[in-house]
């Protein structure tokens, strides 16, 4: 099988665990306000790839990777499933670890076919990086195009699963660093327990150029970057929040 490829990085260091080779899907049906990849939003472009050719290509740098794998992203990369159980079943049989960088966006608990996919798939996949842009529905729907109930839907699967798992949240000014809504999504994770570690990112404007490129406007025209400092203390909050949650379903 072939998967439509944006591009690949051969050594990725926070994408995962360790050094990484990153293959980045084509396809995403989200139009997150911040993307610095919207050239990846369209589905069948790209570079067309075997499964079998981008293992050829993790294994000539295989002596880099000993403490990192694989990482698939987007894009979404479950907007390509049948391809990635194929890409992950033949870096299982190598012993590659895999991780799975997604928003979770194509979940859908009533998709009965898709789903049986996704068991499979989570069977073959060591780690999950998910992105939870907004904890608050109307708020992830202005800021994405789409609605959150799905992904959160998605944790709660995963943990069904036992699958382990990396939140990832992205701090835009004025957007997603409302202290309460931080809170919010410290006490959904407090009722995750297989989250392994929680990534707070500063919103940037390094893809501005993409869009001018794409003539495509920028949303966040005149919206300042964060800084690190506004993520550490949005982790902080989100932190103070999920250890408050756990302690009281303890008692």
């Amino acid at each position: 099988m072939h998967g439509f490829i944006h591009s690949t990085e051969s050594f990725g260091t926070v994408d995962g665990p360790g050094v990484r080779f990153v293959i980045f899907l084509q396809g995403c049906p989200m139009r997150c306000k911040y993307c610095h990849n919207p050239d990846t939003w369209k589905m069948n472009t790209g570079a067309i790839r075997s499964a079998q050719s981008l293992i050829r290509d993790y294994e000539r740098n295989k002596a880099f990777y000993k403490n990192g794998g694989i990482t698939v992203t987007g894009g979404e990369a479950l907007m390509q499933i049948d391809f990635l159980l194929e890409l992950f079943g033949l870096a299982k049989e190598k012993g590659i670890h895999t991780c799975l960088d997604t928003s979770g966006i194509t979940y859908k608990p009533g998709n009965s076919g898709y789903n049986e996919k996704l068991d499979r798939l989570m069977a073959l996949t060591d780690l999950v990086m998910l992105d939870i842009k907004h904890i608050d529905p109307e708020g992830h729907r202005d800021l994405t195009g789409q609605p959150n109930e799905g992904i959160l839907a998605f944790a709660k699967y995963l943990a069904q699963k036992h699958v382990p798992v990396w939140i990832r949240h992205v701090v835009v000014p004025g957007i997603t660093d409302d202290p309460g809504q931080l809170a919010r999504l410290g006490t959904f994770m407090a009722g995750l327990p297989n989250v392994q570690a929680l990534d707070v990112l500063p919103y940037h404007v390094m893809g501005v150029s993409k869009y001018q490129e794409l003539g495509i406007s920028y949303p966040l025209d005149g919206v300042p970057a964060a800084t690190q400092d506004q993520a550490k203390k949005a982790k902080q909050i989100i932190l103070t929040a999920f250890w408050k949650a756990r302690r009281q379903k303890s008692q």
